[in-house]
């Protein structure tokens, strides 16, 4: 019987074109269309393996209207939209795209945090509107990046690759993690391990890399703020939710930080309407990965993931390994 596949946004062509020497494929082709709660499950209903992305909610309803669920391969490093306590209970293993998003996401993460501390995005809009009459002395001044304290909330792949770009700009490196790195890891990155209100109290620019979990949902709230310095940029990269976005526009309202760039949101894709005309903020439409060859590589490792399900292999990225495990 040939396998029924359904991949709920359109991925890079190579993507598909293995998926389709490996079964049917019922894809969603609009690249801006996200799934409504009623196609989703209409469309798992008939497919037996999923190909998900963070845009759906992938819950017990949704696996109940398929028995015959085969796997969910999602294509995203996080997988906090999918139930995976109820996957597992099912015997369904659940795969992700660990590692080959890192370098990309830092990149982007380093483009927030020099974008908003150089005021790039407020210039762009000078210079097309027409206002540069001369150079002044005073005119759009930002703030020094080289030589500061980063603070790094979240010290795995992306974190410590945030690390490696500020040995370039001479920053001081501070981290906080549940789980300390290595002595000799800290010493390769020059960075330090601190406590939690000793890194949000000291950075300068402050990036967040922690997975999202109940532990750390709102990591950044009011009295977070407010231990900042009012010199302080906030960037994150990470999961809306880690930070309580009325208490950052609140903060930056009232001058207890500087400023921000955010490339998730609390209630993606909605954001707190008093972003929008903050000129101390960029926003982005969650694009840290969003470059051809690091979303064909994480397209390409979610489909090898589903595919070894079909073969009866073990797949690579395992999220809930005890599944495979008791086969």
């Amino acid at each position: 019987m040939t396998p029924n596949i359904l991949v709920t946004q359109l991925v890079p062509q190579p993507a598909i074109d293995l998926l389709k020497a490996a079964g049917e494929v019922e894809l969603n082709p609009d690249p801006e269309h996200v799934y409504s709660r009623e196609e989703l499950l209409e469309r798992v209903a008939r497919n037996d393996y999923l190909y998900s992305m963070l845009t759906n909610q992938i819950d017990e309803e949704v696996m109940a209207v398929n028995p015959n669920l085969k796997v969910i391969a999602q294509m995203a490093v996080g997988y906090d939209n999918i139930d995976v306590a109820a996957a597992t209970a099912r015997g369904i293993p659940v795969t992700h795209t660990p590692g080959v998003l890192t370098e990309t996401t830092a990149d982007t993460a380093w483009v927030l945090l020099m974008t908003v501390a150089r005021r790039i995005v407020e210039a762009d809009k000078f210079m097309r509107a027409g206002r540069y009459k001369a150079w002044g002395p005073m005119l759009l001044m930002g703030t020094d990046v080289h030589g500061k304290t980063l603070g790094i909330l979240g010290f795995g792949r992306i974190g410590k690759a945030m690390a490696r770009r500020a040995k370039g700009f001479h920053m001081k490196v501070i981290y906080y993690d549940e789980v300390r790195a290595p002595a000799e890891e800290e010493q390769a990155l020059s960075a330090e391990y601190r406590p939690f209100d000793d890194v949000i109290a000291e950075a300068d620019f402050i990036t967040v890399h922690t997975p999202y979990a109940p532990s750390t949902h709102h990591l950044l709230g009011e009295r977070e703020f407010a231990r900042m310095k009012n010199t302080a940029y906030v960037v994150n990269t990470a999961r809306g939710p880690i930070i309580d976005e009325k208490a950052l526009v609140k903060a930056l309202n009232d001058g207890q930080i500087a400023g921000a760039g955010l490339d998730v949101y609390e209630r993606e894709p909605a954001m707190e309407p008093e972003l929008r005309d903050m000129n101390q903020v960029v926003l982005l439409p969650h694009i840290g990965s969003a470059s051809l060859e690091t979303r064909t590589a994480m397209a390409l490792m979610a489909a090898r993931n589903l595919i070894a399900v079909i073969r009866g292999e073990r797949p690579p990225n395992l999220v809930n390994p005890e599944v495979w495990d008791r086969r």
